[in-house]
């Protein structure tokens, strides 16, 4: 329909539109891995006693039908159940309803069913049992609002077999900022995700991990769009390919002789809402059609007006569910600051809701910035500096550091050197290596281009020398760069003169400990000034030439 619908343009932006749709490679074509559910159709309606017996009567074509009761309302039908309390988890063949009476606990499908689960809930209640605000397959909270009851009971009497769906996301935990050595640091795929999909797992002796749970995850893409270092990510097509797929979009639409395009991002599943919106924007807006329109991320955006772009729209309805709405204003809020610091107009980068387009067409950025990158290298934080380093070096830089918001991914460390023990905690729970250590010399050094403002180095030091500053450093150079934020002499071997410690620990753990019983003499308190190898020699040493030393100890 929307192919249809770009073919019929005569206009020479519209005739270059399609002829660059025509000719690049699609996204759809690619197959995700998949996984599967298995249901028999058992069905659980909730709500009020009248309602759900009515609504059961509609469902002519399901075998298994139980009804539970939120009003406590006696029914005709024998097979209506009542509760105190209603817990329910689970997805599409396997949910577990677990209802309490006079505080006695009782798993509802086994009594009902004699079954370990149901396979499908039709919710009537007001608020709805399951919270998520996208709604986990199998579960229709008709009740909230959405989705409407036809469109429900058309649905219900199909889910009987077995379902395939994608799995959408893959996790790289080696990318991951989320916990290191017992630290716990970054969350914002969690506190983005929708759909209850997404849990941090483990504790503190064990680690901690984020786990994804496919039957759950719907994918929304929240969660990819949040992730600063590109561990959570888009299955099929991975962050890249859509990013190449938009570069060699604009690229074509260029060679077909197309001026000055506006990329129009959108949901695959709204194809009318898409198509009322071509007719009121002008044509040289080239709709790109993703899975979820945070699936794309902040380094495609600016990929996108470093080829030629003019402006990156979202094709959005003020009726998605809040956490989307959240994390999408809030990633665009985060590009329109960085466009404000170069000088930019915000709107270059903007949510267009949809229901606006009823005042008219709204106002829109034609300035051709004129850079033609290219397809860009790199991973995700790569691609974004290159396209914000070119576009610095096309405009004026009021300020070369300027600060973010408190939630920004882009910042520097900042160390307190007189606090700092040298003890090299946070280099060690650092995900990115922003934050290491080179050579013999004992130092911490740093490099802001790769720091994702995780937290966790924050937590792992015992002294709390360090802060986080969110910023944008607007100098290539310098960001690149390792800086030294603490640096000490070290301390040497009394025996070896290896260097092996900051002399200020040394020091420091000789004062605290002189007059210990264990270190009582001058030689047991030298030791600390040794290197490993060689305190563990001083100590056999000093046994063989006095044995009965242990036994005044």
């Amino acid at each position: 329909m929307l192919k249809q619908y770009l073919q019929q343009s005569t206009s020479q932006n519209g005739i270059a539109r399609y002829s660059a749709i025509e000719n690049t490679v699609e996204l759809a074509n690619l197959i995700p891995p998949t996984v599967s559910y298995e249901t028999s159709g058992d069905t659980l309606i909730i709500g009020p006693t009248s309602l759900i017996e009515r609504i059961a009567e509609q469902l002519p074509q399901v075998q298994s039908i139980s009804l539970l009761s939120v009003d406590g309302e006696k029914g005709k039908e024998p097979n209506v159940y009542f509760a105190d309390s209603v817990q329910i988890s689970g997805y599409l063949g396997a949910f577990d309803v677990q209802i309490q009476n006079h505080g006695v606990s009782t798993s509802l499908s086994k009594v009902a069913i004699g079954k370990d689960s149901f396979d499908i809930i039709l919710d009537m209640s007001l608020n709805g049992v399951m919270t998520e605000e996208v709604p986990v397959p199998g579960y229709f909270p008709v009740g909230r609002g959405y989705p409407k009851l036809a469109d429900a009971l058309e649905q219900i009497p199909n889910l009987v077999g077995t379902f395939d769906k994608p799995k959408f996301f893959r996790l790289d935990t080696d990318l991951c900022a989320h916990s290191s050595r017992g630290v716990k640091g970054c969350e914002r795929c969690v506190d983005a995700c929708p759909a209850g999909a997404l849990s941090s797992e483990g504790s503190d002796k064990t680690g901690h991990r984020i786990e994804i749970n496919p039957y759950l995850c719907q994918g929304v893409g929240t969660c990819a769009t949040a992730c600063p270092t590109e561990a959570i990510h888009y299955a099929l097509p991975t962050p890249k390919e859509t990013q190449k797929f938009i570069e060699r979009l604009l690229r074509n639409y260029f060679q077909a002789g197309g001026e000055k395009p506006i990329v129009l991002i959108c949901g695959s599943e709204h194809e009318t809402h898409n198509l009322m919106a071509l007719k009121v924007l002008p044509e040289n807006v080239i709709p790109v059609t993703v899975e979820e329109l945070p699936s794309v991320g902040i380094d495609t955006w600016f990929a996108a007006l470093t080829n030629g772009a003019t402006q990156v729209l979202f094709a959005a309805s003020r009726r998605m569910p809040k956490t989307i709405q959240r994390v999408l204003e809030q990633e665009v809020a985060t590009a329109q600051t960085l466009l404000s610091q170069l000088g930019l107009a915000k709107e270059t980068i903007n949510i267009l809701y949809l229901e606006t387009l009823r005042e008219g067409a709204p106002n829109l950025v034609i300035e051709d910035l004129q850079l033609r990158l290219g397809e860009l290298e790199g991973n995700k934080r790569t691609r974004l500096f290159t396209s914000l380093d070119a576009l610095a070096q096309q405009f004026n830089i009021a300020q070369v550091t300027q600060p973010l918001e408190a939630s920004s991914v882009y910042g520097a460390i900042e160390c307190s050197t007189k606090d700092c023990t040298l003890c090299m905690g946070c280099v060690a729970v650092c995900p990115t290596r922003a934050l290491h250590h080179d050579g013999d010399i004992p130092g911490i050094k740093f490099v802001e281009q790769d720091c994702v403002q995780c937290g966790l180095c924050i937590k792992a030091c015992p002294e709390n020398a360090l802060t986080s500053v969110q910023q944008m450093n607007w100098n290539k150079v310098a960001r690149r760069s390792a800086v030294t934020l603490h640096q000490e002499e070290p301390a040497k071997c009394l025996r070896c003169h290896k260097p092996f410690a900051p002399q200020s620990m040394i020091t420091m753990l000789q004062n605290k400990l002189q007059g210990h019983s264990h270190f009582a003499t001058p030689e047991a308190l030298n030791r600390i000034a040794m290197c490993e190898d060689c305190r563990v020699i001083d100590v056999f040493e000093s046994m063989a030439n006095d044995p009965e030393q242990q036994l005044r100890y």
